[in-house]
């Protein structure tokens, strides 16, 4: 039998969720000001009160002095009970509401009192700085119980002081007009409080709904395993807030896009300046999987709004991908190319065979020296003007392909290239992409041909792959060299318009451009130059010859030169 597992006892605190939390607090903190509010107020208001009595006490006290029946009652009467200085103070006790007038002598003798057994007496309280001339205000105790006082001395009319007038409100009056405050102050505290408890209420639903009801605790979990999560997964992670500003940047996009946590708060088109890549941060290009280079890389983004107004955007690196998808494609072009060479082998050794088989021996030798001769020539047209391994490798190879696509690619007059390269495989990928597209441009074309240049000013090296295909409207220069941007049909792999955009992006990489324009005759001319492609040559040693680039160059099919 399954036990019945206990109650679990409720547990004193603070509420777990995140509003309720806010709410207590905001409630708990308006309630404290209101009634620190109260107390601040309510403090120096008894202070007031008591001060506004003697002030009072004090005008009444100056207003009977100066009444002159009182002077000269006090002169020239006696102090009795229905005496005219006693008739006068009581008059004007009544008329203003004091608990007593007491006027006395200046020996301090009442001549009023509103006990009419006390006059005659002297004064319970000391009467000496009213009698020397002074006005004295005070909180004291007397015959009539605790009272707020004012004293003024009583002249007559030389002047001379005969006396002093001595007026108290009772005490009990300034209390109860301090206690008669308090259900206003208390009502004004409860209404402040009331209002902070509203707005606490509204901002704990606005973060109730915020925060999707979760705790604090839950909140910080979230926290802690989105940073986990997004400094940790291989794919570039960028959001931006509602004013276009980058918010949030985990590693691998710092490192896709080559910026740092400084860039945080900036726009894309402050961090990274212009492109094709800020306008996919930005949302100015619109899609899904759009190809974008940055630098040396080439990635693939998306972009997806927020309810919040702002974007988070997904940034993967396509560039061994490419890679691989240009070598498949070359791949594809060398498959066809010894297919047909294949082919064309076949029909050169069954005219061999023929030859042969008429005893035809002269022709046939000279028929198979004409093969091996052509090959060979092409091989050493391209070394010589070449001293680039890679580079030459890559000429001979794209020339064998051109050839088996019925496309004549030669090198001009004017090529020369040093084996100084800084970079050869940067100018490998150049010098790929640019034949490529010139081979794609002219292939199936009457008379198709293609011709490379590569030259040296100083340090600079100077491409440019000129064709005889349709060429390049002028309104579409600057578009051909655009990511994404294509006339081709996209392969099986991926995406096209990634080539020439990956040239312009090395070129600008070293300091230096890619343009487009009209070839001499038809076609189009890709020119791009490289500043400082070149490293500085290395001086030859005593006795050793003068290697090109150090002196005179060494004209192309000298034995020096074939030697390199």
């Amino acid at each position: 039998m399954r036990s019945t597992p206990p109650a679990r006892r409720p547990r004193l605190g603070l509420p777990r969720r995140a509003f309720a939390q806010v709410l207590l607090t905001q409630v708990t903190i308006a309630a404290g000001v209101a009634v620190l509010a109260t107390g601040l107020f309510l403090a120096p208001l008894s202070g007031q009160l008591d001060q506004e009595a003697m002030r009072r006490a004090l005008v009444i006290a100056q207003t009977t002095a100066q009444d002159p029946a009182i002077a000269e009652g006090v002169l020239h009467t006696r102090p009795t009970g229905d005496g005219p200085v006693q008739r006068e103070a009581e008059r004007i006790r009544r008329a203003t509401h004091a608990e007593y007038i007491v006027v006395m002598d200046a020996r301090g003798t009442r001549w009023s009192h509103p006990t009419a057994g006390e006059i005659g007496r002297r004064v319970s309280t000391d009467p000496s700085r009213a009698l020397a001339g002074r006005q004295v205000m005070e909180i004291d105790r007397g015959t009539l119980g605790r009272s707020a006082r004012g004293k003024v001395p009583l002249y007559d009319a030389g002047h001379r002081i005969v006396g002093a007038v001595s007026v108290g409100i009772a005490y009990d009056s300034v209390r109860a007009g301090l206690l008669g405050a308090i259900p206003g102050l208390l009502a004004y505290a409860g209404g402040a409080l009331a209002v902070g408890a509203l707005a606490a209420w509204l901002i704990s639903r606005r973060v109730h709904r915020q925060t999707r009801d979760l705790a604090f605790s839950d909140i910080s979990a979230l926290l802690a395993e989105r940073e986990a999560m997004l400094h940790g997964i291989r794919e570039g992670v960028v959001a931006l807030d509602r004013g276009g500003r980058i918010r949030l940047l985990n590693d691998e996009a710092g490192r896709l896009l080559g910026i740092g946590d400084e860039a945080v708060g900036r726009s894309p088109d402050e961090a990274l300046g212009a492109g094709r890549t800020t306008d996919v941060l930005t949302g100015r290009v619109t899609g899904t999987d759009l190809l974008t280079v940055r630098g040396p890389r080439v990635l693939v983004a998306n972009r997806m709004p927020t309810e919040d107004g702002g974007a988070v955007a997904t940034l993967r690196d396509r560039t061994e991908l490419e890679r691989l998808g240009r070598e498949l494609d070359s791949t594809h072009g060398l498959i066809d190319a010894l297919r047909a060479q294949d082919h064309e082998h076949a029909n050169r050794m069954h005219t061999l065979l023929g030859l042969l088989e008429l005893e035809m021996y002269d022709e046939a030798a000279e028929f198979i020296g004409e093969l091996v001769g052509e090959h060979r020539a092409t091989a050493e047209q391209v070394t010589e003007r070449i001293q680039d391994p890679l580079l030459a490798a890559l000429l001979v190879g794209k020339a064998t392909v051109a050839a088996e696509r019925g496309v004549a690619l030669r090198l001009s007059e004017r090529t020369w290239l040093p084996d100084r390269l800084v970079d050869p495989r940067g100018l490998v990928t150049v010098v790929g992409n640019l034949v490529d597209n010139a081979l794609d441009a002219v292939a199936g074309t009457p008379h198709a041909r293609v011709e490379a240049e590569l030259r040296t000013e100083g340090r600079t090296v100077v491409l440019r792959v000129r064709d005889t295909g349709p060429g390049v409207p002028e309104e579409q220069r600057e578009s051909v060299f655009t990511e994404g941007w294509s006339t081709k049909k996209p392969p099986a792999h991926g995406k096209r318009g990634i080539g020439l955009s990956l040239v312009r992006r090395l070129a600008e990489r070293q300091g230096g451009s890619a343009s487009v324009g009209a070839a001499a005759g038809g076609g189009a001319e890709f020119t791009v130059v490289l500043p400082e492609a070149l490293g500085e040559p290395v001086p030859p040693g005593p006795g050793e010859p003068v290697p090109p680039g150090l002196g005179e160059p060494v004209p192309p099919g000298t034995g020096e030169a074939r030697g390199r």
